[in-house]
């Protein structure tokens, strides 16, 4: 039912723009959420969907800066542009600060001063103070705008301060609670205000075991917080735990988004910046640096392959099977990064037990070589006939195989720990040095067996 009703807005939106009536194609946005108009924004050629957004903008500047949330951020910067600094300035002061600072964080340094310059001053102050913190951290993403309670405040004092800013507040699932000084002291629920007498001091309800992070927390650990304790908020304090934002779970999810984004990209040597409309050319620039290492470590498994020249010229049949052990190896090590780098990115693999971790891919690797090995004998022996020279052959490949697999756990499971020890990201270039390894491995591994047993062989 939903997709219907997008595709016949989306007709609609067309079909005005087609016949030069922006208005009435405004007048269909206005009637739906922020999620479905950016989808509209998304599904439009370029020309309408800057051409509807400047629109909108002028006329809906909050409905337009509420749908800005839901692009990417990529696509998001790309409508912002077309607007002048006065229109910019408009829609982004419409947002929470948060994803204004988000927002203004990519722009060039120059327009950013003049939009903060532009914007209002309590919005201006509010995202100028999160672009203070690093990026990447929980003082970054947090909303500076938090609801608080004083801890000597009854039930009904509590609820009534709770109706008077009801507006202003973006989160009441959570009531934080703080002492005259604004340090964070504990926290309630709104259900709890509701089961207790008026009169009940907070002191008594509140729960004082507060899970709360500093403004400097990596924003992926405050995901892995929020994700373990199932929590809708999580409280942001300073050096001298004093309450100063809260980060709210569509920040979280965000936040997920966003690094999981990284990091397929960073796995398969593409960089973050580029998306489905990235013009070919920037796409080229970003994607060819990763082709060109790629290009380098691949000759370096070339020049393995022609130390064994020799072997190759006197039993041709190994040069068509010495590409499976490598791509075999290749495909294993994949498998092991994916898990290692999504175990770190979760938390679920440390230093500590990383020896673990490896022994138990250590034994996948074992395990799978051999079954793999198995098969590839069998079928060396039905493709070539069964001789003395394809049991040697058959049994080559299975031993490399082995090899190989056992490589690409090892390799698979380590760099990416090394690339965390040394504060890199796991994912970026891990592919790059795993699959080089594995390239080597598994030529040096098969060609090398076969080399040994060479006399066997002619």
């Amino acid at each position: 039912m939903q997709s219907q009703k997008f595709t016949l807005m989306l007709d609609s939106v067309r079909r005005l723009m087609r016949g030069g009536a922006t208005a009435r194609a405004l007048n269909v946005l206005k009637k739906n959420r922020p999620a479905d108009v950016a989808m509209v924004f998304q599904s439009l050629p370029e020309l309408d969907r800057k051409a509807v957004f400047a629109a909108l903008a002028r006329s809906e500047t909050a409905l337009a800066a509420a749908s800005l949330t839901e692009l990417s951020q990529s696509e998001a910067i790309e409508l912002l542009r077309t607007l002048p600094p006065e229109g910019i300035a408009q829609v982004l002061q419409e947002l929470p600060s948060d994803d204004a600072a988000a927002f203004i964080a990519e722009l060039p340094e120059e327009l950013r001063e003049e939009l903060l310059d532009l914007m209002k001053v309590e919005a201006s102050t509010d995202v100028q103070e999160l672009l203070s913190f690093a990026e990447n951290t929980a003082g970054r993403i947090m909303t500076p705008d938090v609801f608080a309670l004083k801890e000597d405040l009854t039930v009904g004092e509590a609820i009534s301060a709770i109706q008077r800013a009801s507006s202003d507040i973006e989160l009441v699932f959570y009531l934080y609670i703080v002492d005259d000084r604004n340090h964070l002291v504990g926290v309630s629920s709104l259900r709890q205000l509701l089961l207790v007498p008026p009169t009940t001091p907070l002191k008594k309800i509140m729960s004082s075991d507060v899970i709360s992070v500093s403004t400097d927390t990596d924003q992926e650990e405050v995901a892995r917080i929020v994700a373990r304790y199932n929590l809708l908020g999580m409280p942001v304090v300073d050096e001298e735990n004093k309450l100063v934002g809260v980060v709210t779970v569509d920040d979280v999810l965000d936040v997920i988004r966003e690094e999981a984004t990284e990091d397929i990209y960073a796995l398969a040597g593409v960089s973050s910046e580029e998306g489905i409309k990235s013009p070919p050319m920037r796409s080229v620039r970003l994607r060819l640096p990763w082709l060109v290492i790629n290009l380098a470590t691949a000759f370096l498994a070339a020049s393995v392959i022609n130390a064994f020249e020799a072997t190759i010229e006197k039993v041709v049949v190994l040069a068509s099977l010495q590409s499976i052990v490598a791509g075999m190896g290749g495909n294993a090590a994949t498998q092991t990064l994916a898990v290692i780098v999504r175990g770190l990115a979760l938390g679920e693999v440390t230093l500590e037990n990383s020896r673990r971790v490896l022994i138990k891919e250590i034994l996948v690797g074992i395990t799978n070589g051999l079954a793999n090995g198995l098969i590839a004998s069998l079928v060396i022996w039905l493709w070539f006939g069964f001789s003395v020279k394809m049991l040697i052959i058959g049994g080559v490949i299975a031993a490399a195989l082995i090899i190989n697999l056992v490589i690409a756990a090892i390799s698979g499971t380590v760099i990416p720990l090394v690339l965390k020890k040394l504060n890199a990201d796991p994912a970026l270039a891990s592919t790059v040095f795993v699959t080089t390894c594995t390239d080597i491995g598994g030529f040096l591994s098969f060609l090398g067996l076969a080399t040994m047993l060479l006399k066997y062989l002619l």
